[in-house]
């Protein structure tokens, strides 16, 4: 059963079952120029990504990167979560989808859903989110949601990089997109 569900959506645990994708995912060009090389290279690579990374985080904190996959459809297409990074002061949206589901609305859809179970379920009152300063798909992205650039952060590589946050104001009707 999905965690999470919207109109075309399921969100749901990474599962060892996943490895394949996740092997797929991380090595995809885009993943590799916006997120970086998480040396996951093999199936035992993604197995290990998956229990260290977000079957851990959602061991210690109830929440993570979930699998997206389409309603009907068991084939993952991408992650989309919240994070808990020690670099920053809140949690954070994460999404990365392969390819040939890029440019459909299924990033804005995952997000959007995670938007509101951050606010509506867990209650928190703000939502970080980084990225790469010259990824200007997930820029557009976050900011159609409503983030709002207020800093810049240092990645793993001690490259500055946008820090956006977006105000969780606990009124449902305000996550909603126009």
């Amino acid at each position: 059963m999905p965690d999470i569900e919207t109109a075309r959506l399921q969100l749901q645990q990474l599962v060892p079952e996943d490895a394949e994708f996740i092997l797929r995912l991380t090595n995809s060009a885009g993943w590799l120029r916006f997120i970086g090389d998480r040396g996951v290279h093999t199936l035992q690579d993604a197995l290990g990504y998956i229990e260290a990374g977000p079957q851990a985080m959602f061991a210690a904190h109830g929440h993570g990167l979930w699998r997206v996959n389409r309603r009907g459809d068991p084939t993952a297409i991408g992650l989309c979560g919240l994070i808990r990074r020690d670099s920053l002061p809140a949690p954070d949206l994460g999404f990365a989808l392969l390819p040939e589901h890029c440019g459909q609305g299924y990033a804005v859809e995952a997000a959007q859903a995670c938007v509101v179970h951050a606010r509506e379920v867990l209650r928190w009152p703000q939502l970080l989110a980084i990225l790469q300063a010259d990824n200007a798909g997930s820029m557009r992205l976050l900011k159609k949601l409503g983030f709002e650039i207020v800093a810049t952060a240092t990645d793993d590589t001690t490259e500055a990089i946008p820090l956006l946050r977006m105000q969780l104001d606990l009124q449902p009707e305000r996550a909603t997109l126009a």
